[in-house]
């Protein structure tokens, strides 16, 4: 007979330890997690770039704007996931950290499979429409989108176990499961879209393709670690297959002021598309758009993100240990951390925009002179965007949501898109404007932010689910 798997206990080092090596052990990891998996959008980009030209760049740009207004509202119970588990792992009940996940779990699972693939593909059409993107870009970009909405089932099933594992203080399992993630994606990527043997080549089509079956195959993975009682967190040895309504309905109160901050972001982000699609040079302008903010601008966005999931799990652990004068000094350290890694990125921006951009295919001269404009507003903007989501992680992570939410509403939609707007209607719009806009924004989302968490009103705020830990 054999010995069941014993569930791994949490590291404490995180309550307990010096508060930097802490926020350092948990970031570095998560950092490079993030950067490992953008590269999966590299690639795409990259490959489509040079096999379909910059209208597949656009496409895919547009694409996954669209696809993350959608998908965030899922992703926004990983949020509520997080506040729980690291409460609970701060308090070291294991019990209500695996009751958590596996709610979790099944509500992400219903939402993805019943309502997202469904009605994603349905209203894909409509979606190209509402950004304004050329003909030509959707084209491209329609098979693309569907595919996402119909098989992204394993890519929310990896985004949810990065959530658990990290608020449960293992920030490396992730980053093993990204990197499988990644290189499938690669491997795949260079079949589908080229072609390969009797493979046809499917340009941008096929990089939908690569990316689905690798999480596909990465989500059967999680699925098969979290039955098997193998990491720190875990199903329920006895779980349930229905629904625990108290544990859900924290998910959702704290979740979802993540979700509508999230889709309030993306639906800026579309109408900031729109205001580009109504350029003169509208394609030219999506595609640097799409290179430049998408994908390069990411290298700071992924590891600040990065460092926004280490410091809500180290923030949320020692409020939940009744510690949250470690949370402040973690939220901290995390934010110079972040400054540090988007200073000497903004530096390459502004030395070597044109070879940045050539690794894409940009060729085009009014391209690359768009793109090369763009990369030098973004070099100032990673300052303030990384300070923003490290403050940003430390009010999530505490349980306050609802600030983030209002904040983001103000700096990502109100400011940019009023703008444009006012831009538009004086004097007639340019790129140049559009990038002043995101700049703002970003410079007032990181101000709102510091002084929201400097109040200090998330110290108040309890979790109500019953368990051994009471109101963690």
């Amino acid at each position: 007979m054999s010995t069941p798997q014993r569930q791994k206990p949490f590291d404490r080092s995180i309550v307990e330890g010096p508060i930097g090596r802490a926020v350092w052990r948990m970031a570095w990891p998560t950092m490079l997690q993030n950067v490992i998996g953008g590269l999966q959008g590299v690639v795409d980009h990259a490959m489509v770039g040079h096999y379909v030209g910059y209208t597949g760049n656009a496409a895919i740009g547009v694409a996954w704007q669209i696809f993350l207004v959608v998908v965030v509202f899922i992703a926004s119970l990983f949020t509520g996931m997080g506040v729980l588990v690291a409460r609970f792992a701060g308090a070291d009940d294991s019990e209500s950290v695996n009751r958590t996940v596996h709610q979790a779990f099944l509500t992400a699972a219903f939402l993805a499979l019943g309502v997202l693939a469904p009605i994603g593909y349905v209203l894909a059409p409509s979606l190209l429409d509402l950004v304004n993107a050329a003909p030509e870009v959707q084209a491209e970009a329609l098979p693309y989108l569907r595919i996402l909405f119909l098989f992204s089932f394993g890519m929310m099933m990896f985004f949810m176990a990065g959530g658990a594992f990290r608020s449960a203080g293992d920030a490396r399992t992730p980053l093993r499961l990204g990197i499988v993630m990644t290189v499938l994606n690669v491997v795949l990527n260079v079949v589908f879209i080229r072609g390969l043997g009797p493979i046809p080549a499917f340009g941008t089509k096929g990089a939908a393709m690569g990316t689905v079956i690798a999480g596909g195959v990465v989500g059967a993975i999680v699925v098969w670690m979290l039955a098997s009682q193998r990491a720190v967190v875990a199903f329920p040895r006895h779980a349930r297959w229905t629904p625990d309504w108290p544990v859900i309905r924290e998910l959702f109160r704290f979740g979802l002021p993540t979700g509508v901050q999230g889709i309030a972001m993306n639906v800026g982000g579309v109408f900031l598309l729109r205001f580009i699609g109504s350029l003169p040079e509208s394609a030219e302008a999506q595609a640097a758009y799409a290179v430049g903010y998408v994908e390069l601008f990411s290298f700071i966005t992924w590891t600040s993100v990065g460092l926004m999931g280490a410091t809500a799990a180290v923030a949320g652990q020692n409020l939940g240990a009744g510690r949250p004068d470690r949370t402040v000094r973690a939220v901290r350290t995390a934010a110079r951390f972040g400054l540090a890694v988007a200073a000497g990125i903004g530096l390459l921006f502004l030395t070597i925009p044109g070879a940045l951009l050539a690794v894409f295919g940009m060729t085009d001269p009014q391209v690359a002179g768009l793109g090369v404009q763009l990369l030098r507003y973004l070099s100032v903007s990673g300052l303030f965007i990384t300070v923003a989501l490290t403050y940003t992680g430390g009010l999530q992570g505490t349980g306050d949501t609802k600030s983030p939410l209002y904040i983001s509403i103000v700096s990502q939609v109100i400011v940019p898109l009023g703008l444009c707007w006012i831009l538009q209607e004086t004097r007639g719009l340019a790129a140049h404007d559009i990038w002043t806009a995101i700049v703002v924004g970003h410079f007032t989302r990181a101000s709102l932010s510091v002084l929201r968490f400097r109040q200090g009103r998330w110290r108040e705020i309890q979790v109500r689910v019953p368990g051994r830990s009471g109101g963690a």
